[in-house]
């Protein structure tokens, strides 16, 4: 493992517990998608289906447990403790205009035409674009709270730095997951406006990241 995978995962964490501490401290789940921490959680279910018949080591073993604890838990917080403090009215991307080409694309695109290698290509996929319906509820209200804007950097960071890693790997080992990288790339496409907007407002102490009114 290189540097910029460990502080690709560290970021990853960060990201996760900044919004789940967010949520259970402010005991509201206001300004942040359900919709999209399904579609996360869906992520790691079927990308760890082989958590108990594959062994690669500790750390990768207990990195799979935590994401998928966290992930449920923060659907659980969002769904069912603070279920009355949502923005339902405003999250409202249609997911299957994700899944449906996902899906379809995962039986197109794959390394190998059975059951598991299909699923792990679908979370592939499907986190590439799993992100879309919080960026929607954002445009939609035109603002995010600062805590909601500081789990979504470090969420962008932990994906440039997998694309960091990835070059490493391909200098140092001659790796080259086709599937991952590109699907990484157009993850990291979509935060590259949000990045822009997260230095030149939220870093400067604003409250909330407002977006500019439309001309």
């Amino acid at each position: 493992m290189n540097i910029f995978r460990l502080a690709g995962d560290v970021s990853h964490l960060v990201a996760i517990i900044i919004l789940l501490l967010k949520i259970w401290r402010s005991k509201s789940c206001a300004g942040i998608s359900g919709k999209s921490q399904v579609l996360f959680a869906l992520v790691f279910t079927t990308r760890y289906l082989d958590l108990f018949t594959v062994y690669i080591s500790a750390y990768n073993t207990v990195m799979k447990v935590v994401f998928l604890a966290l992930s449920y838990a923060t659907v659980y917080l969002i769904y069912m403790r603070f279920r009355n403090t949502d923005n339902s009215e405003n999250d409202t991307f249609r997911v299957e205009f994700l899944l449906v080409p996902v899906i379809g694309l995962s039986f197109l695109e794959n390394y190998a035409f059975t059951p598991m290698e299909i699923l792990w290509t679908f979370s592939i996929f499907l986190e590439a674009v799993a992100i879309m319906p919080q960026l929607f509820m954002i445009t939609k209200t035109g603002e995010a709270e600062s805590i909601t804007t500081h789990y979504l950097f470090f969420l962008g960071l932990y994906r440039a730095l997998y694309i960091a890693n990835w070059v490493w790997r391909y200098h140092t080992e001659g790796f080259f997951d086709q599937i991952a990288v590109v699907s990484g790339v157009v993850q990291t496409i979509f935060y590259c406006d949000f990045f822009y907007l997260y230095a030149t407002r939220v870093l400067k102490g604003r409250g909330k990241m407002s977006l500019p009114m439309p001309i």
